[in-house]
């Protein structure tokens, strides 16, 4: 079982940024492991931000293309995602969560075996 642990939300202004992190361990982390974000808003489900897989392919949903960044650091065993030019329909709790080897940067969350507990992210226009 891999564990995760999300740090970096907050409150900001619209136009702001911020960066989210996510510690993984556990005895069954790797590298090759496909990590992504997700968040989920007041009132509505939970949907994918973004996704990176064990060879570095990435993948983001339409509505945070040109603003936000994945990236991991596989030495630190951390998943990042940079996130500038915030909009106040980015308000949601932000999920770390990791999979299998998928050679895929997938999204779906049929992918996805652990989860962190979550990290706020308010933006205020």
């Amino acid at each position: 079982q891999v564990q995760l642990v999300e740090s970096g939300g907050g409150s900001v202004q619209a136009g702001g940024s911020l960066r989210l992190s996510c510690a993984a361990s556990g005895v069954t982390y790797n590298r090759y492991l496909l990590m992504g974000w997700f968040r989920q808003a007041p009132g509505k489900g939970r949907e994918g931000v973004a996704a990176i897989d064990g060879d570095g392919h990435i993948s983001y949903t339409d509505s945070v293309k040109g603003r936000f960044t994945i990236s991991r650091d596989n030495a630190k065993n951390t998943l990042y995602l940079q996130m500038n030019s915030l909009k106040s329909e980015d308000t949601a709790m932000y999920y770390c969560a990791t999979g299998g080897a998928v050679l895929e940067a997938t999204m779906s969350e049929y992918f996805y075996n652990s989860w962190g507990q979550g990290t706020q992210v308010t933006v205020s226009s």
